[in-house]
Formats: C-alpha cells, sequence, structure tokens
C-alpha cells in the first residue's frame, strides 16, 4: 500500500468543511473527514487536530492534542488516502486511554469511514 503524503489543516473553513463530511465517532476519538476541495497543489492527506474545552484545562487539551498527533503520524501515512481531509476531535477519555487502544480507535474510525465514502461514491 502507498504511503500518503501528509500535510496540516490551517484554516477554519477547512476544519468546518470536515465537520459537515463523515463523522465516526470511535472510543476516545471522533473522526470527521471529508474530500480535498480541487486546488493546483498535488494530492496530500490534510490532517487537523481540535480539543474543545470539554476536554479540560489548557493542559489537558495540549496532552490530548500531542496524543492525537502522535497517533495519526504513525496510521495517517498507512491508512490515510491523498485527496483527504481528516480531523481528529478529542473526546473526555483521549488523555487516559492507552496508546494502543487510541491507535486501533482511529483505525477502526477510519475504515469505517473510507467504507462509508467508497458508498457515497458508489451512488448508494
Amino acid at each position: 500500500m502507498k504511503k500518503a503524503k501528509l500535510d496540516t489543516l490551517k484554516k477554519r473553513a477547512d476544519f468546518l468543511r470536515a465537520a459537515r463530511g463523515i463523522r465516526r465517532v470511535e472510543g476516545a476519538v471522533t473522526l470527521e473527514t471529508c474530500a480535498t476541495p480541487l486546488t493546483g497543489a498535488l494530492p496530500t492527506a490534510r490532517i487537523g487536530f481540535t480539543a474543545s474545552k470539554k476536554i479540560g484545562n489548557a493542559v489537558a487539551r495540549n496532552r490530548a492534542k500531542r496524543r492525537l498527533r502522535a497517533a495519526a503520524h504513525e496510521l495517517l501515512p498507512l491508512l490515510g488516502r491523498p485527496g483527504h481531509d481528516y480531523v481528529l476531535v478529542a473526546r473526555g477519555t483521549t488523555v487516559a486511554r492507552p496508546f494502543a487502544a487510541l491507535l486501533s480507535d482511529i483505525t477502526t474510525a477510519m475504515k469505517s469511514a473510507h467504507r462509508k465514502l467508497d458508498t457515497l461514491a458508489g451512488g448508494g
């Protein structure tokens, strides 16, 4: 399987577009994904991270995002599809979840989202 090149979401509009796309909740993470709008750039998988104040104070939110970043950098090159945006949203248990379980949650959510994308692309 070809590894996808990674880029980072930086603009609010990109996060909002992903939020309107496909959403999968699995364990300690919520995955939002959509196709990247066509631009002149090379097709890459783009990733963004977010943690709301529901997670806790700034220390807890930053820790949750660091854990999501570490997991995403392991998995997204293998599972991500070029030309798609992914947003990983931290949930209350993201900080305390064992890292192996967090990897499993993200893998399951991505596979489920890809099945849904394939269904929609197939006209179903």
